[in-house]
């Protein structure tokens, strides 16, 4: 390993035993001898990986051992339709079959909150939970293609509720407690899950929150839902329960709060000692239900299959993370954010996942890396956010723990600025890689990520991910050389792709979001741009969603709170590009003689916070005699967007009232 200090160096190299040891270079030497290849380097090695995706995705299941029933169809069904490719058409595989063929002691959960408390679950037990709780399921009549939700924190019983879902065949989807019976409705409402977990509560920044009055309040509209689980986490310490049963003389569930119809504590849950089975069904076959951020309307309720998710994250974890076996992952993210599912995954190499559930500042800043310390953490994940208000807090974990286990840090949810890689290498640790990685729930993935194997650059993604034929266009859709600033799209099929949305017959909309503007490619909404060493750099999306410390935001569901408020006509919101991140600012047309006050603002925000989540509440707000709209009578978040960042607004013809553009510039409020 070594730092450097030249600008056009790497910050960062890989020892020659790192690069020789890496499942990459040993997946690269397999396949060459197979094929009678050579790769002489990464760039040969994707340029087959995308050439040849069949092959490269058969070889990527053998050598992370996928167990599977093949089958004799080809790999890739339709290669040349996108959408319409179908990976392993013949194919039948179980997710959670695959994630859970470890048993024995060794640790597969360590779940830790930010009261210190911690608990421990063995591959042997995680196995026999999730046997338990898919029994329950079955009683309930839960079987393929019906759904499961979870409004849960980040804990053991999560995991288990996904699993023993996915072991059935059925389809699971979760919302973190911090959302809103409004945010929860606009998810759930639409997929008709049949069960849902829910915890009675959770900690966050020292405080105690109920889940139990928000979670009736649902149910009293969601109707399809016949059997409501609670994990008693609040009722009292996390040591003991749980996982590990209720002790008699707690309170029943709903004791804390409004009773919930048929309900049945976690322990209390389907049936200890049942075999665990495991339903194969078609590679595709939905898995996962995901959430697009809502900008134009409720949210797209985005379907992702089994097979394609495990392929991509087992090529992620195993070629570019180089996770292996008894190592400790850790992902800080709630169970609304893709990341949850991209970390469960972990469990398919026989790693140990490292849960935390709470605040990442609470009681103090440094309580992630004391935790990394104490589990021995070899990849720590976190967002670009939260490396920004490390290093503004003042914390240098380098100078406060111990980390010498940890070889990788992975960041994501918005751009890394080239700031706080100096951070990390400075700060944190000199030896290790630090891994932008940067996908999306769309694909539940990544299009471009890390490398074990090659060295890091200053403010760049490493690389573009294997099997991801990624191509920068322009408006017109010419593809642009390295340096060129435009449009990421990937030209050929690869297995992540969704299966489709929710509710779509023909798939029409699934077409429209991600097929029509480039046709027969992916576009992804992403401004970005390849760099001469093989790597990315995102300059942010080119859509309207928001991302404040890599969380999308829909505009929409700020908008559907906002104008509830009599005073408040209609608004418009942005994310505006600030201190190498991007804050919420909601502008806001009142009804005439409304003052514009500090009372005001506060009723809008409470609104925003009790029926989205905290991220949703905006940093500014001001007030406009006008919103700028399309001939059609669409709101223009984009064109607002630029003019507040000093960009041209192209296409201002298709506005019928351009020059209430110039309510928006030169705001001296968004100065400070």
């Amino acid at each position: 390993m070594t730092t450097v200090g030249r600008v056009d160096e790497p910050l960062w190299r890989p020892s020659a035993a790192r690069v020789a040891g890496a499942a990459i270079t040993r997946f690269a030497a397999e396949v060459g001898a197979r094929h009678g290849l050579s790769f002489p380097d990464y760039a040969a090695l994707h340029r087959w990986s995308v050439g040849d995706p069949a092959a490269f995705w058969t070889e990527l299941a053998r050598f992370a051992g996928v167990i599977a029933d093949w089958g004799d169809g080809p790999a890739l069904e339709h290669p040349g339709e996108m959408p319409g490719a179908r990976w392993f058409p013949d194919a039948r595989l179980n997710f959670a079959e695959n994630l859970l063929h470890h048993d024995g002691d060794g640790a597969a959960l360590v779940a830790v909150d930010e009261r210190g408390t911690r608990r421990e679950v063995s591959y042997a037990r995680l196995r026999s939970e999730v046997a338990r709780v898919a029994a329950g399921l079955r009683d309930c009549g839960v079987g393929p293609g019906d759904r499961v939700a979870g409004f849960m924190p980040n804990l053991p019983e999560t995991v288990v509720a996904m699993l023993a879902t996915a072991s059935l065949g059925a389809t699971w989807s979760s919302c973190s407690p911090d959302f809103g019976i409004n945010g929860v409705l606009d998810r759930f409402g639409q997929i008709a899950p049949k069960v849902l977990f829910t915890a009675d509560g959770y900690f966050y920044a020292g405080k105690t929150l109920d889940s139990l009055g928000p979670i009736a309040a649902v149910l009293g509209r969601l109707p399809s839902v016949v059997r409501v689980v609670v994990v008693p986490y609040v009722a009292g310490s996390l040591a003991g329960r749980g996982l590990l049963g209720l002790p008699d003389e707690s309170p029943p569930p709903g004791g804390a709060g409004p009773a919930l119809r048929d309900a049945t504590a976690f322990a209390d849950f389907g049936t200890r000692g049942a075999p665990l089975s495991f339903v194969r069904l078609p590679f595709d076959h939905p898995l996962y239900i995901l959430y697009s951020s809502g900008t134009t309307g409720v949210p797209k309720c985005i379907v992702h299959g089994a097979g394609g998710t495990l392929l991509q994250h087992r090529k992620e974890h195993l070629l570019h993370t180089d996770l292996r076996s008894g190592d400790r992952l850790f992902y800080f993210t709630t169970c609304g954010w893709m990341m949850w599912n991209w970390l469960a995954s972990g469990l398919a190499g026989g790693a140990t996942l490292v849960l935390y559930e709470g605040s990442p500042f609470h009681p103090d800043p440094g309580v992630l890396w004391r935790m990394a310390e104490a589990e021995r953490v070899d990849v720590f994940g976190t967002s670009a956010k939260y490396l920004a208000s490390l290093e503004k807090a003042g914390y240098r974990p380098r100078e406060q723990v111990s980390l010498g286990p940890l070889r990788a840090v992975l960041s994501t949810g918005s751009p890394l600025a080239p700031e706080s890689f100096d951070f990390v290498y400075r700060d944190i640790k000199p030896d290790l890689q630090l891994a932008s990685i940067s996908g999306g729930t769309d694909i539940v993935s990544c299009f471009c990520l890390g490398h074990p194997a090659l060295p890091v650059h200053r403010g760049e993604i490493q690389c573009l991910g294997l099997g991801m034929d990624v191509r920068i266009l322009d408006a017109d859709g010419r593809e642009l050389a390295p340096g060129e600033k435009g449009e990421l799209t990937c030209a050929t099929p690869f297995p992540s792709t969704p299966v489709g949305f929710w509710d779509d017959p023909g798939g029409r909309r699934f077409r429209a979001a991600y097929f029509e503007r480039f046709p027969g490619r992916w576009h992804h909404g992403d401004y970005a741009a390849l760099t001469p060493h093989g790597g990315v750099v995102i300059h942010g999306r080119s859509d309207a969603v928001l991302n404040p410390g890599g969380v999308r935001i829909g505009t929409a569901e700020i908008y559907r709170q906002v104008e509830t408020l009599p005073e408040v006509l209609e608004s418009l919101c942005i994310g505006q590009d600030w201190d190498n991140d991007v804050r919420v600012v909601l502008f806001v047309r009142l009804r005439e003689g409304v003052a514009f006050d500090e009372a005001l603002q506060k009723r809008i925000r409470d609104a925003i916070r009790r029926n989205t989540t905290p991220r949703h509440v905006p940093a500014k707000i001001l007030a406009v005699p006008e919103i700028p709209r399309t001939l059609s009578g669409k709101i223009v978040e984009l064109a607002v967007r630029n003019v507040v960042h000093g960009r041209p607004v192209e296409n201002t013809d298709a506005l019928a009232n351009p020059a209430a553009l110039e309510h928006f510039r030169d705001r001296p409020e968004l100065a400070t």
